[in-house]
């Protein structure tokens, strides 16, 4: 006889009937999806498609002693509680709420089944015992922070946010959001970038633009770090704020003051790491955020073929069916700017090479989003395996450094060239570096000066850190000329 009926097969329902299965529990399914039907028919599952409030239907179905109703949405899982009693009786039913309940819909579910589930309650550990051990402690863990925000959770993605970036801030805004917190994603500086532009315009993402000083930030309970794990640095958030949440997939440099921490450096994208978490809520993210998602796992694992885990092409496929192709593909292909062409143009014209290492300096600039594409696109120069573009924007030296293969670990060359006047990091074959030029050059009569002590300090620094640790890359020694960096800094100090 079978003593379990799952009505409704939502992301939730679709768990638990496989947890049932998989303990051996016999379940009859009723579920309006033909696709996951057959699925779960596949699986030998008794299951019927059909509509879970049809009296005609239910009628059909065995007797139960208990019966969960588990579709995403609370409306209708309140219509299938209301058509349950017509049919069983005072059999008990569980009911699941969905991830974007109101506490009205909540509270009218809970006048009508015997047990309600939702996001902000025992999800994870009531609905078919999804996660155990460890695991489901972080989960707990993640949700009592995240409850405990008292106000608006601030999303803080790195100053100048990339695909990765924004799509988990987006994502994270919105799993605070399912379990009661009120979240903002934000960012400082600005997006520039060609297909950072067109991602947030063609997903219409609301983000919030800070502005500088702490005044901006009085109105927020809380502050959640996403790709990036330390407030102060590469953001303009105060040192010693303190963050309740932080999700990076980059190696920390020190430690990591936080409530709550996520971080794994062996995943390719943080993106990843929040979808996770959003799956062990059971919580599916809409068209918007799934599409967000893909974009930002797809441009920091370039396109799956660096630093990629099984991990991030597992969260890539659970949300496939879910994106938008079209737009995805709008996003990859995006106009490029008269500045990129310039910067472009200036860093081929003031190239030099050691080697198979190309360093360029590519002036002053207009678009910092400029300088990675003008890296990627002399890394594909013939011969050449790593390379570094620099310019100057304002007050401040910035570089964008690329290599290929595993000859060399770009984000510790950057930090111990640069790290100690300014601030560096990355990954092995993708790294940046900025340096605030009056703080560590001093003051200089012309532009023109400033310029040429910034080429020779930049660019021997470079090639003076590859040396240090080179790991196997080719850089021609006898070409190195002119004053070190420390030796440099000496004289202008003077």
């Amino acid at each position: 006889m079978v003593s379990r009926v799952v009505l409704g097969c939502g992301a939730v329902g679709q768990r638990l009937v496989a947890r049932l299965a998989d303990r051996g529990g016999v379940a009859a399914v009723v579920c309006e999806s033909e696709s996951r039907v057959d699925a779960l028919r596949s699986e030998n599952v008794s299951a019927t498609a059909g509509d879970p409030t049809d009296a005609a239907v239910l009628a059909e179905l065995p007797g139960a002693t208990a019966v969960v109703v588990a579709t995403d949405d609370a409306v209708a899982n309140y219509d299938i509680v209301r058509a349950v009693r017509e049919r069983y009786g005072d059999v008990f039913v569980l009911a699941y709420a969905g991830s974007r309940a109101t506490s009205e819909q909540r509270d009218a579910l809970a006048s009508v089944a015997d047990a309600v589930v939702d996001p902000t309650s025992v999800l994870v550990e009531t609905v078919g015992g999804q996660v155990v051990g460890e695991r489901a402690e972080d989960t707990r863990r993640l949700r009592q922070v995240l409850r405990d925000v008292d106000g608006d959770l601030a999303v803080v993605m790195h100053d100048n946010p990339d695909p990765d970036a924004i799509g988990s801030a987006v994502a994270l805004a919105t799993l605070a959001e399912a379990l009661g917190t009120p979240a903002v994603p934000c960012y400082f500086g600005d997006i520039s970038h060609q297909e950072n532009r067109a991602m947030v315009n063609l997903l219409d993402l609301d983000l919030e633009n800070l502005a500088s000083g702490e005044a901006a930030l009085e109105r927020f309970g809380g502050f959640a770090l996403v790709d990036h794990s330390r407030p102060g640095v590469n953001d303009q958030l105060p040192p010693d704020l303190e963050v309740d949440v932080v999700v990076d997939h980059h190696p920390p440099r020190g430690a990591v003051p936080a409530r709550y921490t996520d971080l794994r450096e062996d995943v390719g994208a943080t993106s990843t790491l929040v979808l996770d978490h959003l799956h062990r809520y059971g919580i599916t993210p809409s068209s918007t955020v799934a599409t967000a998602l893909m974009y930002g796992i797809q441009v920091d694992t370039h396109d799956f073929a660096r630093e990629v885990s099984t991990l991030d092409f597992e969260a890539a496929a659970s949300i496939l069916p879910s994106v938008d192709v079209s737009l995805l593909a709008k996003m990859e292909s995006p106009s490029v700017s008269g500045d990129t062409m310039n910067t472009l143009a200036a860093a081929i014209e003031d190239r030099e090479v050691r080697g198979s290492v190309l360093v360029s300096c590519a002036g002053p600039i207009n678009d910092r989003d400029a300088l990675p594409q003008a890296a990627d696109k002399l890394l594909t120069m013939e011969g050449i395996t790593t390379v570094l573009v620099y310019g100057v924007l304002e007050d401040n030296v910035l570089m964008s450094a690329r290599a290929r293969g595993r000859d060399v670990d770009l984000g510790e060359t950057l930090r111990i060239a640069f790290d100690h006047i300014g601030s560096a990091g990355g990954h092995a074959d993708m790294a940046g570096a900025q340096v605030p030029i009056t703080d560590a050059f001093g003051e200089f009569e012309t532009d023109d000066e400033r310029l040429a002590a910034i080429r020779e300090v930049v660019t021997e620094a470079f090639f003076d850190a590859l040396r240090e640790r080179p790991r196997g890359t080719d850089v021609d020694d006898d070409a190195s000329v002119g004053f070190g960096f420390e030796n440099m800094l000496d004289v202008n100090d003077d």
